[in-house]
């Protein structure tokens, strides 16, 4: 529960907010005890009091004095005397009274709603966002091993349910046991001994309420964690759909989706029995023990010890505070299914954040000079074996490496290791000279583009898309100016201006609307608006046809080694990830990775006289344009 109520004390920083609606659900339970101890005079006008006549409202009024303290206001003399002196006068009187409470009990009543419901809210969205946030800044290495289904189930379900119980807890439970105190109040107002024996029902409450709520909250959380697998199951079917339909698995998927269910479906029947046994198993315990109370009480009736109308005002009174208290159990019960929640969002934000996010870390310098690998070696969680063996090598500023070798050999792991996508689990990754992982990590990847074989589009216009992530374009008309220019490089703008609406056309989900090799060249477009030193293109053409990826990879040169106004020659550093030969033979350095490790770099003549493997991937994939290219590096 300690993660609940730590999360809980959030709803203080509306303090303002949580103390008004406490203030209106003390004023509507106020009411509510103020009605029970108006019903008595009435009680003792209709039946008379110990067998006295019926009473006008100036007598009951001053009999009401005389039961004050000496320290409470009490009614003027004047204000008695101007009373009428009927008694049924009195009844009316008293009644509208009571009418009026009752109204403004119910505007209380609201008004603690409102403000609960808000603060509530609020405290929420500030959890989701916090979670939101942490998730973002999680390391990529733990997000690959948590994954990412059960990382967004947290932020949307167990936040939903954390709001659950912050409503059982300040809205409903608060307005629930403050008319129970009121009415209890009452009780003990009309007869102390009566209403302390009913208080007796407390422990036994207590300890079947405590029972169980262990149970619940143990089944909640594994409820939690079998809808995240659920989240998982669906959304992979879903995002996979095209290869589900052609190989005819839905049956298989959807009796994955199906055991995944069953197993959410048993433990929310845990739950299930333990909120349904609560209710019959306190009410029988309350019945046993009143029927006891009302035996005795009885008892003392017939005995002249009791009047009778003060033992109906006390079991009205007990009545209505159990009514007010009984529902305590099930918010009880989803207060103990929001810890379950709590804990899973605790657990989420104890997670170490990706290193390097620190404001006090000096920024990275312009690159001039080289990118280096020393004795690096690095390895997935839960992998048998390092997808980068002891790498070593040195790249000079404004070169082009390409990087070939057979599928998983660890060509795209070892260039995520230099925008810190990774952090190496030994040696290091040298930014001129200087560990990348002394620069803060920001003012490093700003300097990077990356343009992937799985290219990521977002919700938005195509422009929208193009401008992701950069920074400083000015105002509207030069940020479009720039973004048509880094079209028109990537050799996308053709294609752009033939969909509605030109560059405002909307693209959908997963980049819904566009084919692999648009998405592709509007990757590269994004990625030469970033103005990168150091461009990274991991199979960035692998779905355009031959005549486009010629046109692409001739922007690219240009873009690699541009001129400025003066005509002198700038650079930047591009490394590919190819299976073309085309690609392969316009870099500087062909780099031949093997199991992890560089087992030889150099020319491609070079390489074709003096390495194997070289030559195998040139016959057998390089020559073919890539027809594997979609197999992970």
């Amino acid at each position: 529960m300690q993660p609940f109520w730590t999360f809980a004390k959030r709803m203080l920083r509306y303090r303002w907010l949580v103390a008004a609606a406490m203030v209106f659900a003390l004023l509507s339970a106020g009411g509510l005890g103020a009605g029970l101890l108006g019903m008595k005079p009435v009680l003792d006008n209709i039946l008379g009091a110990g067998g006295k006549a019926a009473r006008t409202l100036p007598q009951l009024v001053t009999e009401w004095n005389t039961t004050l303290p000496a320290w409470a206001p009490h009614v003027p003399r004047g204000l008695i005397d101007a009373l009428p002196t009927k008694p049924f006068d009195a009844v009316l009187w008293i009644m509208v009274a009571l009418g009026l409470l009752t109204m403004i009990g119910a505007a209380c009543n609201f008004m603690h709603a409102y403000l609960s419901l808000t603060v509530i809210s609020r405290t929420v969205a500030n959890i989701r966002r916090e979670t939101f946030h942490r998730v973002i800044h999680l390391p990529l290495k733990t997000v690959l091993q948590s994954g990412p289904s059960d990382l967004v189930s947290r932020i949307v379900y167990d936040t939903a349910a954390l709001g659950g119980g912050f409503n059982a807890l300040l809205s409903r439970a608060v307005a629930q046991v403050t008319k129970g105190i009121a009415a209890m109040a009452a009780a003990f107002w009309f007869d102390w001994r009566l209403a302390g024996a009913a208080l007796l029902i407390a422990p036994a409450l207590a300890i079947v309420i405590r029972k169980l709520g262990k149970r619940i909250r143990r089944a909640s959380r594994s409820a939690l964690e079998g809808q995240a697998g659920l989240y998982h199951a669906a959304s992979e079917a879903l995002g996979g759909l095209r290869v589900v339909k052609v190989h005819a698995n839905e049956r298989a998927e959807a009796g994955r989706f199906h055991r995944i269910n069953k197993h959410v479906v048993a433990q929310e029947f845990k739950v299930r029995t333990a909120r349904a046994l609560a209710s019959p198993l306190i009410e029988t315990l309350t019945l046993f023990i009143l029927g006891a109370l009302a035996v005795v009480a009885i008892k003392t009736i017939l005995d002249n010890h009791l009047e009778p109308e003060t033992f109906i005002m006390v079991l009205g009174s007990l009545g209505i505070a159990g009514a007010s208290l009984k529902p305590l159990t099930g918010l009880l019960n989803d207060i103990q299914q929001a810890s379950a929640a709590a804990s899973r969002i605790a657990e989420l934000l104890a997670l170490p954040t990706e290193p390097g996010h620190d404001r006090k870390l000096p920024k990275l310098p312009a690159v001039r000079e080289s990118i280096a690998f020393e004795n690096v070696s690095f390895g997935y969680p839960g992998a048998a074996s390092p997808a980068v063996r002891e790498v070593s090598l040195r790249i000079p500023h404004g070169a082009t490496y390409a990087f070939v070798g057979p599928n998983g050999c660890g060509k795209t792991t070892l260039l995520s290791l230099i925008p810190r996508l990774f952090d190496p689990d030994h040696g290091k990754v040298l930014i001129d000279g200087r560990d990348a992982g002394d620069f803060n990590v920001r003012s490093l990847r700003r300097q990077i583009a990356v343009v992937t074989q799985d290219t990521v589009l977002f919700r938005g216009s195509i422009a929208d898309n193009i401008a992701y992530g950069a920074s400083d374009l000015g105002d509207g008309a030069a940020e479009m100016d720039k973004v048509r220019a880094s079209a028109r490089m990537a050799r996308a703008e053709e294609f752009i201006l033939a969909k509605p609406n030109g560059y405002e056309f909307e693209i959908g989900e997963q980049g819904a609307g566009l084919s692999g090799g648009q998405r592709q060249r509007i990757a590269i477009a994004r990625a030469i608006l970033r103005d990168p030193a150091i461009l990274i293109l991991d199979e960035a053409t692998s779905m355009v046809d031959a005549e486009s990826e010629a046109r692409i990879a001739e922007a690219v040169a240009e873009f690699v080694s541009p001129k400025d106004k003066a005509g002198v020659q700038a650079s930047r550093t591009c490394l590919i990830v190819a299976h073309r030969l085309s690609t392969v033979l316009a870099a500087d350095q062909i780099v031949v990775m093997d199991d992890g490790r560089i087992i030889d770099r150099g020319k491609h003549a070079e390489l074709l006289a003096r390495c194997d493997l070289y030559r195998s991937l040139v016959s057998n994939q390089l020559m073919r344009g890539g027809s594997d290219a979609g197999a992970p590096s």
